[in-house]
């Protein structure tokens, strides 16, 4: 049975806009008064209101009443939601001054969660993860990349990305899992990084491929985590196995990028601390730049140079890295509203950085436009105006969300 939903006041398809480089808001496509079509899941048709009636007389009315602006769905291409515990401690300490490596030597950082992680069960670090994910869906943002990396042994990292994959059932949010047993080296691990990166090639992931637990890896490429030498290895052997790849480029220091984009990476992220050669290695390459506002809002450092990343022709894509310690927040729209008003990005390049332009990094070719065929995963907000929402710094929420064309009610 097809569903017509409208009219909306505006419709914003984001559409029609190039994947890389520098866009206008004059070349948003926006229908006025618009109208969609749904049907199983998917968008059959996007267009003027009046004319979908038309079209389609037999389908069931979705009524909205109110002025609405429609977008696609948000997609969040790095997060670490799975997790147990919080890292306050950490967070006050750097407030009052701390560096982020006196924190890791005072017990705290990555390890602290590692920490506790590993003595929560599966059942809790799935309600976690489900409650965050659905806490990111009812905030239009429909689909969510999870990345594991605070388990660091086997036993541990199969629970989290057993967990991320239970929590798939429990919430209508996409979940898309990340190995991410690259996140540091274990402290318990007494041989060299490159003796637990081949522990991760050559035990772990076959396990994961055979579990069909993730088709993804990534990898922390800095001073405190892996050389960049090491990583280049690893992500070649990976992506061997059949894995696609990710990396953690560039938050304290150069090398990161580069590593990404020679192996062919999906993304590079963070990016904070990139120069010209990192951005124009990214803007002439297929590797998505993915900027990480929540984490400099967390860790009070510059942001990514998101706007000379555009401007050098770069695809940017921003997502929350909603974690327990450098990103605790978790508010995607908020993090990226934020960041437009610093880095000067149009809202024609923010909306595209949540949407279109994320979608490559988690290989997505069906999501993050309004196009007939794709995923029915819509938001509405309560405005007649797109240029309120980021207008608002994300105070503003989506008064309606739809994954594959149901109304979510969270």
């Amino acid at each position: 049975m097809k569903t017509l939903l409208g009219p909306f006041a505006q419709i914003l398809p984001m559409t029609d806009l190039s994947l890389k480089g520098t866009l206008q808001d004059e070349q948003l496509k926006v229908i006025e008064k618009g109208g969609v079509v749904v049907e199983n899941g998917d968008i059959v048709a996007v267009a003027d209101y009046k004319s979908l009636l038309q079209r389609y007389p037999d389908s069931e009315i979705a009524f909205i009443d109110t002025p609405m602006v429609l977008l696609p769905g948000f997609i969040d291409c790095h997060t670490h939601i799975c997790y147990d515990g919080t890292r306050s401690r950490d967070y006050a300490m750097r407030i009052a001054g701390k560096s982020y490596l006196d924190i890791a030597r005072a017990g705290g950082g990555i390890w602290d969660s590692v920490t506790k992680t590993r003595v929560a069960d599966l059942v809790t670090l799935t309600e976690n993860t489900v409650a965050r994910a659905n806490r990111h869906l009812k905030e239009g943002v429909t689909t969510i990349e999870v990345k594991s990396g605070y388990g660091l042994n086997e036993e541990s990292e199969l629970k989290m990305l057993r967990a991320i994959q239970q929590a798939s059932l429990y919430t209508k949010a996409t979940l898309v899992p990340t190995c991410l047993a690259a996140h540091m080296k274990p402290r318990d691990y007494n041989d060299s990084e490159e003796a637990y990166l081949q522990w991760i090639l050559q035990e772990l992931l076959p396990i994961l491929k055979q579990e069909q637990l993730t088709q993804r890896v990534d990898i922390f490429i800095e001073e405190t985590a892996f050389s960049a030498t090491a990583a280049a290895s690893f992500l070649k052997k990976a992506m061997q196995q059949g894995f696609a790849a990710t990396v953690h480029a560039d938050q304290f220091s150069a090398g990161g990028a580069a590593a990404a984009v020679n192996a062919g990476a999906l993304s590079a992220d963070h990016l904070e601390a990139s120069t010209e050669k990192e951005i124009a290695l990214l803007a002439n390459s297929d590797t998505v730049a993915v900027v990480l506002p929540g984490a400099s809002l967390g860790l009070g450092m510059p942001y990514a140079p998101a706007r000379k990343l555009l401007n050098a022709g770069a695809c940017v894509a921003i997502a929350s890295d909603w974690n327990p310690g450098s990103a605790p927040m978790g508010d995607l729209l908020v993090q990226a509203a934020v960041m437009s008003a610093a880095e000067k990005l149009s809202t024609a390049e923010v909306l595209a950085a949540l949407t279109l332009r994320a979608a490559p990094a988690l290989q997505l070719r069906n999501a993050g436009q309004l196009i007939p065929g794709f995923m029915a995963d819509l938001q509405a907000y309560p405005t007649a105006d797109y240029r309120d929402i980021l207008y608002y710094q994300g105070k503003m929420k989506p008064a309606m969300v739809w994954k594959k064309g149901e109304l979510v009610s969270i």
